[in-house]
């Protein structure tokens, strides 16, 4: 199953997400909160590498054409328990 994604700073603290699955296209629009990122130990990390490891991480556990129109990180962090340390060991090995 190939995708791709193109992510695009929109506005501060806002990543345009375009993803590419299947033939199908779509795009996201995630919100990332500071706090947030500080609070989950993800906030010494570049948000846009923050975002594209959070679009791959839902990526792997829903279809990307059912990635919902605006996202927030803190909903994932409560959809999925491991989201934050599964992402904080993603970014250091990068």
């Amino acid at each position: 199953m190939e995708k791709s994604f193109d992510i695009e700073l929109v506005n501060q603290n806002e990543y345009l997400v375009r993803w590419a699955s299947e033939g199908q296209t779509g795009e996201s629009l995630v919100h990332t909160n500071p706090e947030f990122l500080a609070e989950a130990g993800l906030g010494g990390f570049d948000e846009q590498l923050v975002v594209e490891e959070t679009t791959s991480y839902l990526a792997e556990h829903q279809p990307v054409i059912d990635f919902p129109q605006t996202v927030d990180l803190e909903e994932i962090a409560a959809a999925y328990t491991d989201y934050a340390e599964q992402l904080k060991a993603r970014l250091e090995a990068r």
